[in-house]
């Protein structure tokens, strides 16, 4: 089962990725911690990677690309791969069904996770961070046990510099001129699911089960 999660910043695709891959068994690639990964290896991309990032650069598709290939072609993706944060835009939704066509895989799904501009404000501005394993807590909705430390490793927990209302609006208005798009690509080729992303987290994820049930359920009986 191949999916991309997509959704404003906040609409919970890293909450979610992670819940779709401990059930389903596959990895939740995020392509941020990807980049990252990269850039700590040692390796000739993660240079290339981090000479452009250094000068607040975009990191340009062909690179993406590679990284994206090397990744799924890992021995823990034969049965499937979640991505979240990837593609950012049409084109490289197109570069992306062409490369797996070139490995004769498929995208089997999008899944849209829709929150309103406001709740996407309200939930980047609430959000807290462990600094030690990554945990992310809501002030509103999944707060920490022991304020101000993580339930998970007991680590101090903090909030992102960027984690503001101008950022939160920049980051939206980026995502609906560049991103959204891309639910427009999906939906013309027949592979878009949207769930409300509103409701609370089971819930969601609930819908999420549901929705991947039925792709499970297609693959089964030999549809497409």
């Amino acid at each position: 089962m191949r999916l991309v999660l997509l959704g404003l910043p906040g609409a919970g695709k890293g909450t979610q990725g992670d819940r779709l891959a401990e059930k389903y068994s596959i990895p939740h690639i995020s392509t941020g911690g990807l980049v990252r990964s990269v850039i700590d290896s040692g390796l000739k991309l993660g240079e290339i990677f981090n000479a452009y990032i250094a000068k607040g650069n975009l990191v340009p598709d062909e690179y993406m690309m590679e990284m994206l290939r090397q990744r799924i072609l890992a021995d823990d993706c034969r049965n499937g791969w979640i991505l979240d944060g990837f593609p950012r835009t049409v084109a490289q939704a197109k570069r992306l069904d062409q490369m797996l066509e070139h490995e004769t895989e498929v995208l089997d799904r999008a899944i849209d996770i829709r929150i309103s501009g406001e709740e996407a404000v309200l939930r980047i501005t609430n959000r807290r961070i462990c600094r030690s394993c990554g945990q992310i807590y809501s002030i509103e909705h999944s707060p920490e046990k022991v304020k101000g430390f993580c339930d998970k490793c007991g680590e101090p927990l903090y909030q992102r510099p960027d984690d503001n209302v101008e950022v939160a609006r920049l980051r939206i208005k980026v995502y609906m001129e560049q991103t959204h798009p891309c639910v427009h690509y999906y939906a013309q080729t027949g592979r878009l699911t949207s769930v409300n992303g509103e409701q609370d987290i089971d819930a969601v994820f609930a819908d999420l089960q549901a929705a991947v049930a039925v792709l499970y359920a297609k693959k089964a009986g030999g549809q497409k």
